[in-house]
């Protein structure tokens, strides 16, 4: 695993950043890195989908919390839902324009974590081993 030497200096829009504890982007951060968001959000970002499709693609996920999670994310407007007056009832979730945005941002982070992980998963384990 590399390590860069060179510091990493974001520009923040707001002169406290995103630490103080009271700051609302700490609350939207909870909510879209949040293990659900995530995926959620990545799923959504290659289409429209009904909840079925977004339970298999989100494995392990449990009904109350995709349906948490799909609550959330859609009062945040991040996601729109979408019910089509039919029977049997469809629902379709999709991203809404900030979902898209947000989802273009978070996409290079997850394939980046995706190409590492298995690097990152080693070195952890090396880690613990060494201290245990």
């Amino acid at each position: 695993m590399k390590v860069s030497t060179q510091p990493i200096a974001p520009v923040f829009p707001f002169a406290d950043g995103i630490f103080p504890a009271g700051c609302p982007s700490r609350t939207v951060l909870d909510h879209v890195t949040s293990k659900w968001g995530v995926l959620i959000l990545v799923a959504l970002s290659q289409g429209p989908q009904r909840w079925s499709e977004l339970r298999r693609r989100a494995e392990g996920i449990s009904e109350k919390m995709l349906a948490q999670t799909l609550k959330t994310l859609e009062a945040d407007g991040f996601v729109r839902r979408d019910a089509q007056p039919i029977i049997p009832p469809r629902v379709d979730y999709s991203l809404t324009d900030s979902g898209r945005d947000l989802a273009a941002v978070m996409l290079p982070l997850v394939a980046w974590i995706a190409e590492h992980a298995e690097d990152i998963m080693a070195q952890s384990s090396r880690t613990a081993a060494q201290a245990g």
